[in-house]
């Protein structure tokens, strides 16, 4: 079949004009524009760039340029024309006002900086999340309850949390470990833990002691699975080590530069929790900061309202698939652009320069990705515990109606006949209540079953 196109889609011989005609029709990809320059023929730039001193995506090629390979052109910097926009609005996420930068007349409106600078571009999906005001949402539905039992279904939520991170990673958690992983999502709540010192104080708090860094790791790690004795299967490969300082000068940076910049608060939560796993800045406990700075950056962002953790964990747990879908658009990527070797004693050494595939990263996915799990959290996981938590003291009330036991002893009712699917067995009722009659327990029974 031929097809036969309008004169406009002509794409000149110049390396310049194949850019315009990159940057109309196929968007922005930092990593590929970096490999690019890294490559061309500059004076075939420059031959382009000043044929059209004012063109607004000339301007964005050369600032792309210089920005993205810290080398300034021999141009003068322009003296007339409008500022344009780096990346336009309708097709990213940008900062809601841009730095105007007078060189190339230009408006830096990017998420990050160049030591760390992800795209995530503006799908349907999450312009439905702008339209929807989760936040909102979630504000409204905790109206509809009395404080105390709030308080109640956020103690248990905290917890719920904590047990659902660790559980992610298949790892038992201890009473005590729970407790103080609890206490750091309630400061999650209140303070900002997305910079160094506090990333390493926060990785101290939630591994164990023997394992806690004083720095950002030192070694090359990886995510591997074994397959058989002396052979492993390589899932993810992190940045070099020598890479890292300055890619996570960059994530916090771009931090600050997001929340300065009024970026949609999931849009930033994503790119942020994201970003810090994919570095894996430690030898242990990246995952379980990941779901944490989500939490973190949610809250400083005042989209989840004060106090109020979202169960996201749970809800990742419940839907690992998705979630594990989310880490691998990245991940699965980014193995064809290693050149890497793994010992016997399993030592992976990297060969070639891989800093910009984590350095310019298009977290599109992750966002729409981190947007379902919030859209889950308030619609169906938080609506569930505070519908359980008054239905439980419905049920408990009229209990009481029919025969005034202690409150230990109605919470062992309910939670056995849940279990048992509305009936108490034969084995605990002669254990905790043979003080009570048949007709007793069947009314019992039948308040569980009707109010659950």
């Amino acid at each position: 079949m031929r097809e036969i196109y309008p004169a406009r889609y002509r794409v000149g011989e110049n390396v310049g004009d194949q850019l315009e005609f990159a940057l109309k029709y196929d968007g922005v990809n930092l990593g590929i524009l970096f490999q690019i320059f890294s490559v061309i023929d500059v004076n075939e730039l420059l031959e382009y760039l000043r044929a059209k001193p004012t063109g607004k995506y000339a301007r964005r090629i050369w600032y792309f340029y210089e920005y993205l390979t810290q080398t300034k052109l021999p141009l003068d910097d322009l003296k007339q024309g409008n500022y344009v926009d780096l990346l336009e609005e309708d097709r990213y996420y940008t900062l809601n006002k841009g730095n105007a930068i007078k060189r190339q007349r230009i408006r830096d409106n990017l998420l990050g900086v160049p030591d760390f600078c992800p795209i995530v571009r503006k799908t349907q999906t999450l312009q439905k999340m702008e339209e929807e005001h989760l936040d909102e949402a979630c504000s409204a539905l905790l109206l509809e309850y009395p404080a105390d039992l709030l308080q109640r279904a956020l103690s248990y939520i905290y917890t719920k949390e904590t047990k659902s991170s660790f559980a992610i990673e298949h790892e038992e958690i201890s009473t005590s470990r729970s407790e103080r992983f609890v206490a750091l999502l309630k400061e999650a709540q209140k303070e900002d833990f997305c910079q160094k010192e506090r990333l390493i104080e926060l990785q101290n708090r939630i591994v164990d002691p023997r394992f806690a860094d004083k720095e950002y790791r030192i070694t090359q790690n990886y995510v591997g699975e074994a397959l058989s004795m002396g052979y492993e299967k390589i899932h993810y490969i992190s940045p070099k080590p020598e890479d890292l300082s300055s890619l996570m000068e960059g994530l916090i940076a771009s931090h600050k530069r997001m929340q300065e910049g009024g970026v949609h608060p999931i849009v930033h939560a994503a790119v942020i929790a994201y970003g810090f796993v994919f570095l894996h800045p430690f030898e242990d406990g990246n995952g379980r900061i990941h779901r944490f700075l989500i939490h973190n950056i949610l809250a400083i962002r005042a989209f989840s309202p004060p106090g109020v953790l979202f169960p996201i964990s749970a809800v990742m747990l419940k839907d690992a698939a998705s979630y594990d879908a989310s880490l691998e658009a990245f991940s699965r990527n980014i193995a064809a652009m290693i050149d890497y070797t793994l010992d016997n004693e399993g030592k992976l050494r990297v060969y070639n320069q891989t800093a910009q595939w984590y350095r310019y990263i298009d977290m599109t996915t992750q966002a729409e990705s981190l947007y379902r799990f919030v859209v889950e959290t308030i619609k169906t996981e938080l609506p569930k515990e505070l519908s359980f938590l008054a239905d439980y003291d419905k049920a408990k009330q009229k209990i009481k109606d029919i025969v005034d036991m202690p409150d230990r002893l109605i919470d062992l009712f309910i939670r056995f006949v849940l279990q048992n699917h509305g009936r108490l067995s034969k084995g605990k009722k002669e254990k905790y209540f043979h003080q009570l009659t048949p007709t007793e327990i069947a009314a019992m029974e039948e308040v569980v079953s009707t109010v659950f």
